[in-house]
């Protein structure tokens, strides 16, 4: 059966009335979707022979609620979500002044490898749709009954990796029938794939670009990273430098900091000198420690010197605001699970 939630509105219309059915049976049933409905049951404008023939034609599809943990601390939410195939993806809530933010996967696992990441050793399944991309904040927005203001495609899996999905994900809650979501409150964040990020400076859509650096030199940043055995430094920054001049946005490069591997002072220095004159702005993020790694959380000391050599050499910096770490749910420490101990509260 075909999964509504994967169809835009005229998408859904065309459908109908190939199927027979009028089409602002169709912007009834979108408004529903949009508003996190689950099955047809819950569509009580609909009547009830209407809502059998549905059945017997489609399904929603929409993701749903199969756990959730709430940050004692922040109250950052994590959700496990149960998708129509039965596979589980994470994602998270997080609650700032200027809004809620929902950080979501685009994967069902990763094929990444990044060695800190949790998400690494469980395997890539598959990739997610755009529809169930946009589930995800459906989903969560129903749960809390509040809207989401803002996204960040920095859950589990790899967007580049499933770079079609993406682009319709970003068109689908951009659109006003869908979550009317502006660009510029979304982020996408990469490992550094650089033929999609030259693709995604011709789409015209002014998203907010984060790169997973994590090391200024090979040597280094293939320890962590295998994908720069394919996308070097040199042709990551290069892709970044056409990606800034096309769509003249800033770039956000993501640099975990681990201790005793790269936090020292001279890989600071080497830092600003391959970033210098580039337009972009340096996310720092104290490591959060995964069981199986080994790598642990830089100290105070070495991140203060870290982020003053930096700004020293007049590149610009920011230490991000850790949220959620008491419930495994702060940057890097996603991962599919499998825990069937209901809802947590």
């Amino acid at each position: 059966m075909d999964n509504l939630i994967d169809y835009n509105l005229n998408e859904l219309k065309k459908k109908f009335q190939e199927d027979g059915l009028q089409s602002f049976r169709a912007t009834q049933v979108y408004q529903w979707i949009v508003n996190g409905a689950v099955d047809f049951d819950e569509m009580s404008n609909l009547s009830i022979a209407l809502r059998q023939e549905l059945k017997s034609k489609y399904r929603v599809g929409t993701p749903e609620i199969h756990s959730k943990m709430i940050s004692s601390i922040d109250e950052t939410r994590k959700y496990i979500l149960k998708l129509s195939d039965g596979n589980l993806i994470e994602c998270v809530l997080m609650r700032y002044k200027h809004g809620l933010s929902a950080c979501i996967s685009s994967q069902v696992g990763c094929r990444m490898g990044c060695t800190f990441c949790a998400s690494t050793g469980i395997g890539f399944v598959r990739n997610l749709t755009g529809g169930e991309m946009v589930g995800q904040i459906i989903a969560m927005q129903k749960d809390i009954g509040e809207r989401i203001s803002n996204v960040v495609v920095m859950g589990i899996g790899e967007p580049m990796d499933n770079y079609d999905n993406l682009i319709r994900f970003l068109k689908m809650i951009n659109s006003k029938e869908n979550l009317n979501i502006g660009y510029r409150h979304i982020s996408v964040s990469t490992c550094g794939i650089v033929d999609k990020i030259l693709r995604l400076s011709e789409e015209g859509i002014p998203i907010n670009l984060s790169i997973s650096l994590h090391a200024p030199t090979d040597e280094m940043r293939s320890k962590i990273m295998p994908v720069n055995n394919s996308n070097s430094i040199d042709k990551l920054l290069r892709g970044c430098k056409i990606y800034i001049e096309k769509t003249k946005r800033r770039i956000i490069m993501e640099y975990a900091l681990i201790k005793g591997f790269n936090d020292s002072k001279q890989t600071a220095l080497t830092l600003a000198q391959q970033l210098k004159g580039m337009m972009c702005l340096v996310n720092v993020i104290p490591i959060n420690e995964v069981d199986g790694t080994g790598f642990k959380r830089v100290d105070k000391k070495s991140l203060v010197e870290f982020v003053k050599t930096l700004e020293d050499a007049h590149i610009e910096i920011t230490v991000r605001r850790e949220l959620g770490t008491d419930i495994s749910a702060a940057c890097g420490q996603l991962r599919r699970d499998t825990i069937d101990t209901g809802v947590v509260e």
